[in-house]
């Protein structure tokens, strides 16, 4: 079951996907009491976490309704709401330290720089295994999505922070462009060591009643099953653009979900927005993946990788 994704060495290819998981607290305490054996759950069961995003400066987030339910799915605009980096490494980080998995920081900024100097802060933390490079949420107005959508300023942000570490180094990709095999080759060639997408799927809902937008900024990201098509076909076509691995997500629930991304070009997968129905669904499917590969022969979980006839 073992893995590597550009140079992080994972035990199995189960992460959880930034934003949908915190730093893990809350879900160690969920997994412990929902536990079905005599041995409680520990999060180390995970190939990789990847924590909130985390930026230079406390963000205070997006006003009005943050979360609605929708067909198959969940639209958020939480706004990358975060205590700032020294308030991470205190608290979340320093826990995290503790509990055996490698750790992915999911970094933000509002500029360039401000990617290139958290990144620079948190090489002094020996907990970081790796970061992945959010340019890709549609929920700030500054920053986030806009940068992801341009290849040149993909490759400026992941050069900057490529200078800045030699740990993996993952870009998060939106599928909210014309073609995203140009980011991610863009981020491919200024250093990326692996790629991550994708993020959440623009989209709005409708008050019929008040006719209103239900969202402050009328614009909120869509995850969820209903955006798991979307998410396969483009992992599909960056696995065939590039050479780096790809960290898989959006819309995985099940053991059959999981083996549909590996066999699109995932190396590894993600579990979002299942871990919110199901606190227990990223453990499950970690057990559910190995019981698979043993009942389909299958020796080496990377045989998967790209596998499509």
């Amino acid at each position: 079951m073992q893995i590597t994704l550009g140079g992080l060495v994972m035990k199995n290819p189960v992460a959880v996907a930034s934003g949908t998981f915190g730093s893990g607290r809350e879900y160690a305490r969920l997994w412990e009491e929902g536990s079905t054996s005599q041995e409680p759950t520990p999060l180390s069961v995970l190939g990789a976490l990847t924590t909130k995003g985390v930026s230079l400066e406390p963000w205070s987030g997006a006003r009005g309704v943050r979360i609605a339910e929708t067909a198959s799915g969940m639209l958020n605009s939480i706004g990358l709401q975060n205590p700032g980096v020294e308030a991470f490494c205190v608290g979340d980080l320093a826990w995290l330290a503790t509990q055996d998995l490698p750790v992915i920081v999911n970094v933000c900024g509002r500029s360039a720089s401000e990617y290139a100097q958290l990144i620079s802060r948190l090489e002094t933390e020996e907990a970081v295994a790796g970061y992945e490079i959010n340019i890709s949420c549609p929920n700030v107005d500054c920053g986030g999505m806009a940068f992801g959508t341009s290849a040149s300023a993909a490759a400026e942000i992941t050069a900057l922070c490529r200078a800045a570490t030699r740990r993996p180094l993952i870009v998060k990709l939106s599928p909210n462009v014309t073609d995203i095999t140009e980011i991610a080759r863009a981020a491919e060639a200024a250093g990326a060591d692996a790629l991550s997408m994708i993020n959440t799927v623009a989209g709005m809902a409708v008050d019929a009643k008040t006719r209103s937008r239900v969202f402050d900024r009328g614009v909120a990201g869509l995850s969820g099953p209903a955006i798991k098509p979307i998410a396969l076909y483009a992992v599909s076509r960056v696995y065939k653009a590039v050479a780096v691995p790809l960290l898989g997500m959006g819309g995985i629930r099940t053991v059959v979900d999981a083996v549909e991304f590996l066999l699109a070009g995932a190396t590894a997968i993600a579990v979002g927005t299942a871990s919110f129905t199901d606190p227990l669904a990223a453990p499950q499917l970690v057990n559910g993946l190995a019981s698979w590969c043993r009942d389909e022969g299958v020796h080496t979980i990377g045989e998967l990788t790209g596998a499509l006839s």
